[in-house]
């Protein structure tokens, strides 16, 4: 029989479609052909595999090599596909056998060596939903497939050990390949905080602050967007970076998703990570790196990578503003969908937006500052106002105190202000669990309109007096109320009253 079969994986965004690779050997010109819609890398697997088989001591057929991925319609890309083709060609050159339960993922160095990919973390998830009971990987991914329980993974170094398990002949595998090299980034994302458990930096060091640290808090307790606004060095950084540490822990199944799209953007997972990421992307940064791009299928950005955590942005009105724009459909929806030539991709990008800006470009205090008017407006106007308006919080930060930089206190640590974070959490999940919420920033706007959450009485009378004095749109009014909740929650009341809502219009509108 001169037809060879294995399987392996291909990825969408996400989504990970389990592939038949069916190799033949026939009569025609020597060559390979790959049938699929490969796109330019995968094309050049010809070469790749040919080049490491003969180097691996078993050279393919020189007769003509027909390659078929199916489903043929799917688009397939890069070089992961390496290892179930050579497994499948040698299949069909009776040189080995090919088990059927088992999916096979890779790279292959022209030496044979097997090479770590992106995205095989949710390639194994795929694999074992469709009921594959096996994989063989490259060594590089031995802690990433330890992650994925209910599947036997099976990490190599060498095509030429893959190659001696099922079958071929030992005398016929000679060379050792080099060591594997480490995957690289591919471009189109932003690498994420690699920091482990415990290694936030901790509130305690921001000292002179209190208002931004109660802001702070504010915006944890609820899940809501924040805008800081101060001179430079009040301390605005400090504050976004401690944030992830006084947010509740990732759940198990969050923190599996957040390490999916560190597989899928290439940067490879060793361990689940149940602190919150955090993205601080520079504010020369592109759009596709922020909200995820590049040819063919288009890979996560920084949004996406910040799924679960905190995408803070420092300067903000130094990013384009078309850049700045593009975050406007994940913040109302939490998710980020890309359509390219080569496909589309869904991501989930459910964050906490935290935008620094300085007063003006100069950022000099007061009297001190050099900008006109003009210059201003055209520094602010690159926050739009549609942006601005899903912005919950507005604080502005003022130079830190300088008596409490001097006698060198410590204010509350992280592990305090998340216990009180934690409990409010606790009560929103559940308070909105049973109408589709988990926080006060994502519950539906509808439930918060509703019986028995509604505002009345004096409640509804000062929502409305805040709305005329600041001038609320609609969405405002919206997340006067969300941010009224918080408030209540951290001061566990039973409901938001009139002072939880002057409060929270006063924090709606501070810093706009």
């Amino acid at each position: 029989m001169s037809l060879g079969v294995c399987h392996t994986v291909a990825l969408n965004g996400l989504r990970g479609t389990c592939v038949r690779v069916e190799a033949d050997v026939g009569g025609g010109l020597p060559g390979m052909i790959l049938l699929g819609l490969p796109d330019a890398s995968l094309g050049e697997a010809r070469d790749r595999v040919r080049s490491a088989a003969r180097n691996t001591g078993i050279a393919l057929s020189p007769r003509r090599l027909t390659v078929n991925l199916v489903p043929a319609g799917l688009p397939k890309r890069g070089p992961a596909f390496d290892l179930a083709i050579l497994v499948a060609c040698l299949a069909a050159q009776a040189e080995l056998g090919s088990p059927q339960d088992t999916v096979f993922l890779g790279e292959l160095g022209l030496d044979g060596a097997l090479r770590p990919v992106a995205g095989v973390l949710p390639c194994l998830l795929a694999a074992r939903e469709a009921g594959f009971g096996r994989a063989v990987l490259p060594a590089g991914h031995a802690a990433e497939a330890a992650l994925v329980p209910g599947l036997e993974s099976v990490s190599y170094e060498r095509a030429a050990d893959v190659l001696a398990d099922l079958g071929a002949s030992q005398r016929l595998l000679e060379v050792a390949p080099l060591a594997p090299r480490s995957p690289e980034p591919e471009q189109g994302g932003a690498a994420p905080d690699a920091a482990g458990e415990g290694q936030v930096p901790d509130l305690a060091e921001v000292v002179g602050q209190p208002w931004g640290r109660y802001v702070l808090e504010v915006a944890a307790a609820g899940g809501h967007h924040l805008l800081l606004s101060g001179p430079p060095g009040a301390g605005k950084t400090m504050l976004a970076e401690r944030l992830p540490g006084i947010l509740p822990p990732l759940s198990d199944e969050d923190a599996l998703l957040s390490a999916c799209l560190r597989s899928v953007g290439g940067w490879g997972v060793r361990e689940l990570v149940h602190t919150p990421p955090f993205l601080a992307p520079h504010h020369t940064s592109t759009t596709p790196s922020l909200v995820g791009g590049g040819s063919g299928v288009p890979r996560p950005g920084a949004a996406s990578l910040a799924h679960g955590g905190v995408l803070f942005l420092d300067e903000a009105p130094e990013f384009a503003a078309r850049t700045l724009d593009a975050l406007r459909e994940p913040l109302e929806s939490g998710r980020l969908t890309l359509h390219r030539s080569g496909g589309s991709a869904s991501y989930p990008a459910q964050f906490q937006l935290i935008l620094a800006a300085n007063p003006c470009p100069c950022g000099k205090p007061g009297r001190e500052c050099e900008c006109s008017a003009l210059v201003r407006r055209r520094y602010w106007a690159r926050l739009s106002g549609p942006l601005l308006d899903r912005i919950d919080l507005r604080a502005e930060v003022p130079a830190a105190q300088t008596e409490a930089l001097v006698s060198g206190g410590w204010g509350e640590d992280s592990a305090t202000v998340r216990a009180r974070v934690t409990a409010a959490r606790a009560r929103q999940q559940r308070r909105w669990g049973p109408h589709g919420g988990v926080s006060n920033a994502r519950v539906p706007g509808r439930v918060l309109r509703e019986q028995p959450f509604a505002p009345s009485g004096r409640e509804a009378a000062a929502l409305r007096d805040a709305a005329a004095l600041h001038g609320l749109t609609g969405r405002g009014v919206e997340r006067v109320l969300r941010i009224a909740w918080s408030l209540a929650d951290l001061a566990e009341a039973e409901r938001p009253g009139p002072e939880h809502l002057e409060q929270a219009a006063l924090l709606r509108g501070e810093a706009a």
